[in-house]
C-alpha cells in the first residue's frame, strides 16, 4: 500500500487491522509501504525516490518486492489501492511468476474516482497502472458496489466480496446534555458531499433549534476553507468546524453525538459509518456508500445522493426522540459485532488466499459471475 498516515480510518486502519488479524491466524503477513515509519515488526517502510511525491516512487520497494517473489518468500502478493507507484510495483513483481496477485481497489475504480482528481490519471491508467494488472488472479471488493465497479471496468477475474472489519469500543455512560449533536466525521474533500449538508442545515437549523452540527476531520486541498466560506455565506447557526481527531478522542466524539451523517458522492466502504455504528450511533448515509443494510437492521437512513433527499432523511431522523435513536444505535452496534468482526473478516480472506493457491474449495464470498 502507499502509506499509513496518522491513525486515519480507511485503508490506514483497515489494511493494518487485516494484517494483524491474519497474523493471529498464524499467517506470516507483512505490509510494504513508502514513507511513514515501520513502527511495527510486520511493517516494511521504504524511502521515496526521485520524482513527484504524488506518485510515491521507491526503487528500493520495487526491488524488495521482486526479491520476495523470486526467492519464494511470498506465497501471495496483495495490493491495496491504485494510482501510485507502490500500487504498480506488486504487478511488476508478480508478472511472469507463479505467485498469485490479488488487488483491492479500495474505491479507486468508482466512477467518481475515475472522473475526478489529477489529470495525470488519463495517462497513468493506460500506460502504467492497467498494464500492471493484466495478470491479476483475484480481486477483493469491500461491498457489492465495488464488485460492480470492477466488472464495469471489464475485469472478469474472480472477486472476493469481503467487508472491512471494525473494532467495537467500550461505551461511555449515556448522554445527559440537553443539546443534541449531528456529526460529520471524515476527510474534508469534495467527494464527501459536505456542501449538501451545509445547504440542508440552513433549513434544519431553523426547524430543530436544540440541535447543533459538528464537522470533524482533516482538510484536503483547502476544502475546509471553501466549506467555512459556504457556511458563512449561508449565515448558518450552530455549526462547528473542529479539525481532525484520532484515537480515543475520536471515539469520544462519536459517542457524544446523537446522529452521524455522511452525504457522500462515492465510497467503496466508508469506515466512518462502521465506526459510528460500533459506537452505538445511528447514521444517515447517502446511497453513494454501500450501506443499504442500515435500513434492514433499523440502524439508520439511506437516502439518495443530493441536498433534497438528505434534507428529508435528516428531518425525519432529527425528529426522533433521543431514546429511539439510542435503540437504533444499539441495533447498529450489534450488527457490527455479529457480521464485521476482524476475526471473521480475516478468516474469509485466508479462505480466499487458500483457494487461489489451490489449497481449498472456493469460499462463498468469491464470485465468478
Amino acid at each position: 500500500m502507499p502509506d499509513i498516515d496518522k491513525e486515519a480510518s480507511g485503508p490506514s486502519y483497515s489494511v493494518v487491522r487485516l494484517c494483524e488479524s491474519l497474523i493471529q491466524l498464524a499467517v506470516d503477513s507483512n505490509i510494504a509501504l513508502v514513507g511513514g515509519e515501520g513502527h511495527k515488526s510486520y511493517v516494511h517502510s521504504f524511502p521515496k525516490g526521485v520524482g513527484p511525491a504524488r506518485l510515491g516512487r521507491s526503487p528500493l520497494m520495487r526491488r524488495w518486492l521482486r526479491e520476495q517473489v523470486v526467492s519464494g518468500k511470498a506465497d501471495i502478493v496483495h495490493n491495496h489501492s491504485l494510482w501510485m507507484m507502490p500500487n504498480v510495483y506488486p504487478g511488476w513483481a508478480t508478472k511472469r511468476s507463479t505467485v498469485p496477485y490479488i488487488v483491492s481497489p479500495r474505491g479507486t475504480l468508482s466512477s467518481w474516482a475515475l472522473s475526478s482528481g489529477s489529470k495525470v490519471k488519463r495517462f497513468f491508467w493506460p500506460l502504467v497502472q492497467k498494464p500492471s494488472m493484466t495478470h491479476v488472479t483475484c480481486f477483493h471488493a469491500t461491498a457489492d458496489a465495488e464488485y460492480e465497479d470492477i466488472r464495469r471496468m471489464g475485469y472478469r477475474q474472480p472477486v472476493a466480496v469481503i467487508p472491512n472489519g471494525i473494532d467495537l469500543p467500550d461505551l461511555q455512560p449515556g448522554k445527559v446534555a440537553s443539546a443534541r449533536t449531528l456529526l460529520f466525521l471524515g476527510r474534508l474533500h469534495p467527494v464527501k458531499g459536505v456542501d449538501f449538508l451545509l445547504k440542508a442545515w440552513r433549513t434544519l437549523a431553523r426547524e430543530f433549534p436544540d440541535w447543533s452540527l459538528k464537522i470533524v476531520g482533516p482538510d484536503n486541498n483547502e476544502t475546509a476553507r471553501s466549506l467555512v466560506a459556504l457556511a458563512n455565506n449561508l449565515t448558518l447557526p450552530r455549526v462547528e468546524f473542529a479539525g481532525p481527531v484520532y484515537g480515543a478522542e475520536k471515539l469520544n466524539v462519536y459517542q457524544a453525538s446523537d446522529l452521524y451523517v455522511l452525504p457522500t458522492h462515492s465510497e467503496n466502504f466508508a469506515m466512518t459509518v462502521a465506526e459510528a455504528l460500533a459506537c452505538g450511533v445511528p447514521v444517515v448515509v447517502s446511497q453513494g456508500a454501500p450501506w443499504s443494510g442500515v435500513l434492514g437492521k433499523g440502524a439508520g437512513w439511506w437516502p439518495e445522493i443530493g441536498e433534497e433527499p438528505l434534507l428529508a432523511a435528516l428531518r425525519q431522523a432529527m425528529a426522533c426522540p433521543r431514546e429511539e435513536l439510542s435503540l437504533m444505535g444499539s441495533a447498529g452496534r450489534q450488527w457490527m459485532n455479529d457480521e464485521f468482526s476482524w476475526s471473521s473478516v480475516a478468516e474469509r480472506m485466508l479462505a480466499t488466499y487458500s483457494w487461489v493457491l489451490g489449497r481449498g474449495d472456493r469460499p462463498a464470498c468469491v464470485r465468478l459471475d
